[in-house]
């Protein structure tokens, strides 16, 4: 393909080429004409064979300056061509080794202009495609990971009743029972994560009171923070309350962000929500004042299966998934996620456009 497309430009230019150059010889030999013909009105006795002899100088000349010219335009079209084709020829090459799983190759940029925009775009694409397979791998092992564990389990406590190396008490069976939950609770967080990935399609945005989500899931959590003596302060400023969004997926979003701050705070620990107008939006803020996130971890609480302490994200029964399916569906609404953690504890908030 790209040699037929460099023969078409090389073609094409070359016509052209040719066609400016016979309208430049036909120009000139028409003056050159009309200056003979003036010459022979004022000399009618000019000799028959200077007349033949001007007439062969003038083909040969347009002869050779045609050659010369259809040659040097074809050596410099050729050239020109090609370079000018050169990021195609690339890109060629990359799609190749991006067909067969190779994510790392990327194109030049040698331009600043189409070709080199063309480049950089075709980079930008590569880039993204290398993060989607690498967010691949990791879920795939990831999962594996959650999987084997329950897995495990399950097996080493079935093979020892079925030896009668286990007895079957009423703490054996509540053991597998936990273990067969932590599955099931899986697959749930896998299901929420595949509809939030799908959310931006499927979003029925309407005007939405954040205020009264807010304290419609505080109060389907309030046992859960009671067991454990936590209290509950709010600081919802005027002028936050209604937003644009989703209620169903800013629901799902809320109430992983409270299950999050429930299970990993400590015993009578505190969690603040905070309402306040940015320029964005209305910035949504969950300050969890307990255990505090390393600052090499806090750029990756939002990616998937990610979990800073492994043992205690186990315990609290967290695969690393609730603030992943937060992020998708608070971006599916144009909105933004981030956090922050110091000595205090942690936050994270959400941003939603009005």
């Amino acid at each position: 393909m790209r040699q037929r497309l460099l023969w078409q430009l090389l073609i094409s230019h070359l016509l052209l080429v040719l066609l400016l150059m016979f309208l430049g010889l036909w120009s000139t030999i028409r003056d050159a004409s009309e200056q003979y013909t003036k010459a022979v009105a004022i000399a009618p006795d000019l000799a028959a064979d200077a007349h033949a002899l001007f007439l062969e100088q003038i083909r040969t000349y347009v002869i050779r300056t045609a050659l010369l010219g259809a040659v040097v335009s074809a050596i410099l079209s050729y050239l020109l061509i090609r370079w000018a084709l050169r990021p195609l020829s690339q890109m060629a090459t990359v799609t190749r080794q991006l067909a067969e799983g190779n994510f790392s190759e990327r194109v030049d940029v040698v331009s600043r202009y189409e070709a080199g925009r063309l480049a950089t775009e075709f980079n930008r694409m590569a880039d993204n495609l290398e993060k989607v397979e690498r967010l691949r791998k990791n879920m795939v092992a990831d999962i594996a990971h959650e999987l084997r564990t329950p897995l495990t389990n399950l097996r080493g406590y079935l093979e020892g009743l079925s030896d009668s190396v286990i007895q079957p008490t009423e703490k054996t069976f509540r053991m597998l029972e936990q273990e067969v939950l932590r599955l099931v609770h899986l697959v749930e967080d896998l299901q929420q994560l595949a509809r939030a990935d799908a959310a931006r399609a499927f979003l029925a945005l309407r005007e939405v009171s954040l205020h009264q989500l807010l304290r419609q899931i505080m109060d389907l959590y309030r046992p859960n923070f009671e067991q454990k003596g936590m209290r509950v302060d709010w600081r919802l400023e005027p002028g936050t309350e209604l937003v644009s969004a989703d209620q169903d997926k800013l629901m799902q979003a809320i109430r992983n962000l409270v299950d999050n701050a429930w299970k990993y705070s400590p015993e009578e620990g505190t969690v603040t929500i905070i309402t306040a107008p940015c320029d964005d939006g209305v910035k949504t803020t969950f300050i969890n004042r307990g255990g505090a996130i390393s600052q090499e971890d806090i750029p990756f609480v939002f990616e998937r299966f990610f979990r800073g302490d492994r043992s205690r994200s186990r315990d609290a029964g967290g695969a690393g998934i609730g603030l992943a399916i937060v992020k998708e569906l608070i971006e599916a609404h144009g909105g933004s996620v981030g956090a922050s953690s110091n000595g205090d504890g942690t936050r994270v908030w959400f941003v939603l456009p009005r």
